[in-house]
């Protein structure tokens, strides 16, 4: 999209760069694609595919510019997918009921604090949990965002991490057992050491679910509880990336843009709910395997579509 900025010979009604920024805002993708983004948001984000990988491969195809508004949409909508999981979830995040016994850290303080925090020792332990292993991708992420976009954000990586990260689906089940039995929480050390997984999903095509996961599974955690975990680390996540992103852009959004996010977020939030609801029950059953084979495929795709000379944009 060619951006033009009008002057006129009056001074108060010349069209600066803002505004004309924001004339294209809300013009810059259609409502139908916007709905397909979501879809594809809702679906991809909690499964070990790589949602960034699904959406180049759509918006080349659907031919959408990687503009600015498109970049924050494809951000934002991640808003949904927290909701879904707050949803499905509501009694971690708001009524834990684990037993006092299994927190260490709550043992070993003085009697009169653990009398104060004693209502709420079982939330705060899995909140302290959250935000340690949110701890590394928030300070890596905040050195090194420049530099990791500079190098790292293009599609051939995309493709790469795809198939790499594939071949590493397809033969995980067979490096760590899969019939593993935990009847306790994850731990805080584990959750540190699942943290500096979800690092490795700063390179693009990665898939934050699959590392988050697979770091889990390296703990000694079950498949379902490597997945849930990954789900809950994904609320601090994601509401930090895309309310980083929503405050460096929102003065250029324009009330139509506003309702575009809104149907968007509707969206993934819905076909979130379906995906979490699918993927545990799917993983139990049949591992990575399958989406081993299916991220290889899509990386091929890219792959592809680059050596056929589609121009590709992150987004």
């Amino acid at each position: 999209m060619t951006l033009r900025v009008l002057r006129v010979p009056f001074a108060p009604l010349r069209l600066n760069l803002l505004v004309a920024l924001r004339l294209t805002f809300a013009a810059s993708m259609s409502l139908f694609h916007a709905i397909m983004l979501a879809i594809i948001e809702g679906l991809t984000e909690f499964l070990p595919v790589s949602s960034t990988g699904h959406m180049i491969i759509y918006s080349s195809l659907a031919g959408i510019s990687g503009d600015e508004f498109t970049k924050l949409y494809t951000v934002d909508i991640q808003f949904g997918c927290i909701l879904s999981v707050l949803v499905l979830y509501y009694r971690r995040f708001l009524r834990d009921t684990r037993t006092r016994e299994d927190m260490a850290w709550y043992n070993a303080l003085p009697d009169g604090i653990r009398r104060l925090l004693g209502p709420i020792s079982g939330q705060l332990d899995f909140y302290l949990k959250l935000f340690v292993a949110f701890l590394p991708a928030a300070v890596i992420g905040f050195l090194l965002n420049d530099f990791i976009d500079s190098l790292l954000e293009n599609v051939v990586v995309v493709a790469i991490s795809l198939v790499l990260g594939g071949i590493v689906l397809i033969f995980i089940d067979r490096l760590i057992e899969k019939n593993v039995t935990r009847d306790y929480d994850i731990t805080f050390p584990e959750a540190l050491k699942v943290g500096f997984f979800q690092c490795i999903a700063m390179i693009p095509g990665v898939s934050r679910s699959a590392a988050t996961i697979i770091g889990g599974m390296t703990q000694g955690l079950t498949r379902q509880q490597a997945a849930e975990f990954s789900f809950f680390l994904a609320v601090p996540t994601m509401a930090a990336a895309s309310g980083y992103k929503l405050l460096k852009t929102y003065k250029l959004l324009q009330p139509a843009d506003f309702q575009t996010l809104a149907i968007g977020n509707a969206i993934a939030f819905v076909v979130g709910l379906l995906a979490i609801r699918g993927f545990v029950g799917f993983l139990n059953k049949y591992g990575f395997k399958v989406f081993g084979y299916y991220r290889i495929i899509v990386g091929l795709a890219i792959l592809g579509l680059v050596a056929a000379g589609v121009k590709i944009d992150i987004l």
